[in-house]
């Protein structure tokens, strides 16, 4: 894959050993971060999209942002995880870019590595398992600050790690293809490049050179969806993280995102996640 590294800016948001027995059962999780699982004993298994993970020893596992997913575990297991923050300065993701494997073999150093990370970052080891406990704006701000407090040295050393964790992925990423019509993929690429731009259907349709109507049936018969939902869900996911990440305003947020209409924006947001933006920050600011 060829993607600008000074771009990928990871952040440790959360780093520890967690040990379970039977009580790894939390369901429907779905995080503005991402999970990173080095298992050293036991097995449990993670449901997303359908698909059902057995998580064993010996291997790393990766859980993308925004990825709803659920953990099922009836016995003893015992993991490292990392949670991972993509400090992103420009309008695309390399999440967004390529598709990566759920499950890596690890290589005889990552086990160090791991604990290389717990050492150096201590505070950032979560209190207690349960995602609502750790999974909100409080916590999240908390330990974005952290990372910017702490040494320089540790810094490099902690993105270093996550660079070599990632990179067991990376060697097995594909380059992200939604649909198999080429126009209808050109154009997921440019809305994620340009979330934060006014886009219509007539500018998608004219870059894919086609009409606006033969543009939404091509758009809906590949994704599922209109084009109009499509945009207003990724638009919502940087709604969300912003909500999560920043005390940016509420119309600040809105502009951000290429509404002009505050009361528009909100309807639509409320109408994604069931409440208001603010309701939706304050429901996540917990202590």
């Amino acid at each position: 894959m060829n993607y600008p590294i000074d771009k990928l800016r990871l952040l440790t948001l959360n780093v520890g050993l967690a040990n379970h027995c039977g009580d790894w059962n939390w369901k429907n999780v779905r995080s503005p971060f991402a999970r990173l699982y080095y298992v050293t004993e036991g097995t449990a298994q993670v449901e997303m999209s359908s698909c059902v993970y057995t998580l064993k020893p010996n291997h790393l596992y990766f859980i993308p942002a925004y990825t709803t997913h659920s953990y099922i575990c009836d016995s003893k297991f015992s993991h490292y995880y990392i949670h991972i923050y993509e400090d992103q300065q420009s309008e695309t993701s390399m999440f967004d870019e390529w598709d990566f494997p759920v499950e890596v073999s690890a290589n005889d150093t990552d086990l160090g590595l791991v604990k290389r990370l717990c050492e150096i970052n201590p505070f950032l080891k979560l209190p207690q398992s349960n995602p609502d406990a750790y999974d909100n704006h409080q916590t999240l701000i908390s330990n974005l600050e952290l990372n910017r407090r702490r040494p320089f040295c540790d810094k490099v050393e902690s993105r270093g790690i996550l660079f070599i964790l990632m990179s067991r992925f990376l060697k097995y990423a594909t380059p992200k293809t939604d649909v198999r019509d080429d126009r209808i993929q050109m154009t997921l690429t440019y809305i994620r490049k340009n979330i934060g731009s006014r886009l219509t259907i007539e500018l998608l349709a004219d870059k894919a050179c086609m009409s606006r109507d033969h543009y939404i049936r091509v758009f809906k018969h590949e994704t599922g969806e209109t084009p109009n939902a499509y945009i207003t869900k990724r638009k919502m996911e940087k709604a969300e993280l912003t909500l999560l990440t920043t005390d940016m305003p509420v119309k600040s947020i809105a502009d951000m995102l290429g509404y002009d209409d505050y009361s528009y924006f909100n309807r639509i947001f409320r109408k994604n996640s069931g409440m208001t933006p603010l309701q939706y920050r304050a429901s996540h600011f917990k202590l």
